[in-house]
């Protein structure tokens, strides 16, 4: 899940690629072939993952699982933005970026509350859950990222986006930590300890796509 570097990079990162795909890149050169349809199944892969980690987080009793599950949405949201709003004006994409900028603070801080409800009156998560989800959101995120591998040495957006999935990998290699630590201690410290510092990434991220935003309509 991403660290804040990814997420304070989305203004300018992944919701910013959009120029290039008018069919021509920001220096004039021709889109490479089959870009426009990584970012689809990077869409979906992401969007799917997202789906898939709120509900075994929930299941589970895994907080930093959910934790995980809001990176998966901000960069589903930063695909899907990338993708429809090619052709509009940029006041269009920075309201959009608002939009998910304050999507993704909110989820932190709902996520920051469980795992507050967690420390009072919650059991330890299931640890075989969170190792079994944690393994398949790394395996997308790698999945992604070999994807987009092909494209890192184009402009600035592009690299921003392999970077981008790259670093994703980084959160769900924690959720593993999370779980072994889990396992091993029979508590839900570890759990609870990787998600609020993965939440608070994430509201910084938000934070920073927030300002950028605004300045952009301003």
């Amino acid at each position: 899940m991403g660290f804040p570097h990814h997420h304070g990079s989305d203004g300018h990162g992944h919701a910013g690629h959009h120029h290039h795909d008018h069919g021509l890149a920001a220096d004039g050169q021709p889109i490479p072939p089959g870009y426009r349809r990584v970012l689809w199944i990077a869409l979906l892969v992401n969007a799917a993952m997202f789906g898939i980690e709120i509900a075994s987080g929930l299941s589970s009793g895994s907080v930093s699982l959910l934790a995980d599950a809001i990176d998966f949405f901000g960069d589903a949201a930063n695909y899907a933005l990338s993708l429809a709003v090619l052709s509009m004006a940029t006041v269009w994409r920075s309201r959009a970026a608002l939009v998910k900028a304050a999507s993704m603070m909110l989820f932190a801080l709902l996520v920051l509350a469980r795992a507050a409800w967690a420390v009072t009156g919650g059991s330890p998560p299931e640890p075989l859950t969170m190792g079994v989800v944690g393994t398949l959101a790394l395996a997308a995120n790698v999945g992604v990222a070999a994807l987009l591998y092909a494209f890192r040495e184009g402009d600035a957006n592009m690299r921003s986006v392999w970077l981008c999935s790259r670093n994703d990998a980084i959160g769900n290699v924690a959720v593993l930590l999370a779980a072994a630590g889990v396992f091993g201690t029979g508590t839900a410290w570890p759990d609870l300890g990787v998600a609020a510092i993965m939440a608070a990434l994430a509201f910084a991220g938000g934070w920073a796509v927030w300002g950028q935003a605004r300045r952009e309509l301003r």
